[in-house]
């Protein structure tokens, strides 16, 4: 798992270059209701799953110890769904899936 994370990370780190080759969409007008605000989802970015302690543990359910990997800096900032296609499979569509159910839960 280590190797295949260190490859996901390679790739990964030139991942947030591209994709900063057009600027962020404006905020909409209208507010969030408090619930979607607080919705965790596999578009979140990790580290804002990890500072969740509900959802920290179902990344480490699935995904063990990705927050300790050594190059946790360079992917944090990217969502589970920008990761998968970079983990050689460690972050499959089933892995995807069961750890939305699972943040689907968290209130």
């Amino acid at each position: 798992m280590k190797l295949a994370l260190a490859s996901l990370l390679l790739a990964a780190s030139a991942a947030p270059a591209l994709a900063q080759t057009t600027p962020p969409a404006a905020a909409p007008a209208t507010a969030a209701t408090p619930a979607a605000e607080a919705a965790l989802t596999i578009d979140t970015p990790i580290e804002q799953l990890e500072a969740n302690p509900q959802a920290a543990a179902v990344l480490e359910k699935h995904l063990p110890g990705i927050a300790k990997h050594e190059a946790y800096d360079t992917f944090k900032s990217m969502s589970l769904k920008q990761v998968a296609p970079y983990s050689d499979g460690k972050v499959s569509d089933e892995v995807l899936k069961a750890i939305a159910a699972d943040l689907a839960t968290i209130r």
